[in-house]
């Protein structure tokens, strides 16, 4: 069944990761409209590659979120004798997404730089260590942890929502 959340997983991303491209260049730009963003993007500046750019980072994440939620969904069982309800993994997912949100978070600052970089500049080149080493020079361990505080509360409501949902729907379909 995990293969099959992986696969839904990727699904998300062929959705979610061009949607946060073009949020953040709307953030950067709001006189802009999406559309033009999106053609912007696509067209005049590096073509798909770049509205793909984040994919790559979210599979560190996924390696710690899904470990996780199964180590935790495991250990309350154990505890309480029997199987975890929907809303039990729920809470696990909340805590996996939280903590997969906070470990990874250098990769996601690296991959807003990334995304965000002018074209033809080093940053743009798409070398996550490359990114992490210029934001290290500047800005330290703050800058590498920018953003961490809201990316954890999204990031567990998310999972909360959506690792909830999915064992809901799989106990009713087994």
């Amino acid at each position: 069944m995990n293969h099959i959340l992986y696969c839904f997983f990727q699904v998300a991303c062929l959705i979610r990761v061009p949607a946060e491209v073009v949020k953040q260049r709307a953030q950067v730009s709001p006189s802009s409209s999406t559309l033009r963003i999106l053609s912007q993007t696509v067209y005049e500046e590096v073509g798909l590659k770049k509205i793909w750019v984040g994919e790559r980072e979210g599979i560190p994440f996924s390696l710690v979120q899904f470990p996780v939620w199964e180590s935790l969904k495991e250990l309350w069982s154990w505890k309480q004798g029997h199987v975890v309800d929907s809303w039990q993994s729920a809470v696990c997912g909340a805590f996996a997404g939280g903590f997969a949100a906070a470990v990874t978070t250098p990769l996601d600052v690296a991959k807003t730089r990334i995304m965000l970089a002018k074209t033809g500049s080093r940053t743009a080149s798409g070398n996550v260590l490359s990114a992490l080493q210029g934001v290290w020079r500047t800005q330290g361990i703050s800058g590498l942890f920018a953003g961490v505080v809201p990316r954890i509360s999204s990031i567990s409501l998310g999972g909360f929502i959506f690792l909830g949902m999915y064992d809901k729907i799989r106990s009713l379909l087994l």
